[in-house]
């Protein structure tokens, strides 16, 4: 660090920090909404809770997509807020340090991040999404033990019936156990046991034994009188279901790589669905990366408020436009994936348009004496501010209104 000048230094602590907790919120409230879905979904499939922390790990990548540029654009935004309301902007650029000289640090990290969002939209991320896929497909299809559900009737190889009571430990202990099983000679065996548990088998993988404690087997000869028989413990042998093998990775545009994506998109070979599709996809990928290059000079246009004011509404609307640009081009990518207009329209041209806006912006702040990118909504966020306040001042009580200005106390 040494080799880093001491106001550069400076700058790095004041982003870091709120860049690392808006990354770190921002995931975490992604995370939570999701996994709330999921645990509805294991429930409802009778699988372990195990699967759903599995399965919001493959789709961290997806969310780190979208949380890296927010975080990175609120960490500048930030510190250069704290720099303006405290003066020391103000100090600064008197001793003769402009805005790009200051924003040397942040684009630094600007520049390690996208080529962490390179490697996360380009690679990490379609692998993610289709490892997402197959636990979703594996745990529908009973492949990670949720065939057979807890309270219902399970018909396994067409040859038993097994239905179980409850479920603890995470499915490693099995309780209230009952089952109808019939035999190779055409006879009916009626198990009932007060617990067990699922064991694998090294000889045979695609047969597991369910091992009975303390029950009763009851067996259907065909004569009059079925025979009984007590067990303390009982290996019952269960033939797996055949599962069909998960399909392979490409089903859908977003699962394609980047070499993927190239030559399928402009192949001369391919049909045209593919190409459209992949085109979007890959423009789409490429607009969201390279508008990181540009968050830094929209975080500091949006920084600094007027003189003598605090107003933390560029935050907002800093807020406000990523968000609303993230889902244009989602917007974007789906009608480019249908074919109704060129990809690089579809999502070059909202580029551009945001791209001039924020260069508008920045030269408004950084060139213009006294200029502000958002002079109008502050004064006018100014005056609804004023008119709220003047409109709960005129319902406080006069009791309350005493106790904050005597003068105007009611007269005794």
């Amino acid at each position: 660090m040494k080799f880093i000048p001491s106001i550069d230094r400076y700058i790095l602590r004041l982003v870091i920090v709120p860049m690392l907790g808006v990354f770190a919120l921002a995931a975490s409230l992604l995370l939570l909404e999701k996994m709330l879905r999921l645990f509805d979904f294991v429930a409802v499939e009778g699988g372990p809770i195990g699967v759903v922390f599995k399965m919001l790990g493959a789709l961290v990548p997806e969310y780190a997509s979208l949380a890296i540029p927010l975080g990175l654009m609120l960490g500048v935004l930030f510190a250069f807020r704290k720099l303006a309301v405290s003066s020391e902007l103000d100090t600064l650029r008197g001793v003769g340090l402009s805005y790009w000289r200051l924003l040397r640090m942040p684009y630094a990290i600007t520049l390690v991040l996208v080529a962490v969002n390179v490697a996360l939209v380009f690679y990490i991320q379609p692998v993610s999404r289709y490892y997402y896929e197959q636990m979703e497909y594996e745990l529908r299809s009973g492949a990670l033990g949720a065939s057979i559900k807890v309270g219902e009737f399970t018909t396994l190889a067409d040859r038993m019936a097994l239905r179980i009571e409850q479920s603890e430990d995470q499915g490693q202990r099995l309780v209230g156990i009952y089952a109808r099983v019939a035999n190779d000679r055409d006879q009916v065996l009626t198990i009932s046991a007060r617990e067990g548990a699922f064991m694998a088998t090294s000889d045979d993988p695609d047969t597991i034994i369910l091992r009975l404690t303390e029950g009763t087997i009851i067996q259907d000869t065909g004569s009059e009188t079925p025979r009984v028989l007590s067990f303390s413990r009982h290996d019952l042998p269960i033939d797996l279901p055949a599962i069909e093998e998960f399909r392979a990775r490409g089903d859908a545009s977003r699962e394609y790589i980047l070499p993927e994506l190239l030559s399928i998109g402009w192949s001369e070979n391919g049909n045209k669905a593919e190409r459209d599709a992949s085109q979007a996809t890959f423009n789409y990928r490429m607009v969201e990366v390279v508008m990181m290059l540009l968050l830094p000079l929209l975080a500091v246009a949006l920084a600094i408020p007027p003189k003598r004011s605090t107003s933390a509404l560029g935050v907002f609307v800093s807020i406000v436009m990523v968000v609303a640009y993230h889902k244009v081009n989602q917007y974007g990518e789906d009608v480019a994936t249908l074919g109704r207009i060129d990809p690089i329209l579809a999502l070059w041209g909202p580029f551009l348009i945001f791209a001039a806006l924020i260069l508008w912006m920045y030269y408004r702040t950084a060139h213009v004496p006294g200029g502000q990118a958002l002079g109008a909504l502050e004064t006018l966020f100014a005056k609804l501010s004023k008119q709220i306040g003047k409109l709960f001042a005129r319902r406080k009580p006069p009791s309350m209104i005493a106790e904050h200005d005597p003068q105007m106390a009611p007269a005794q």
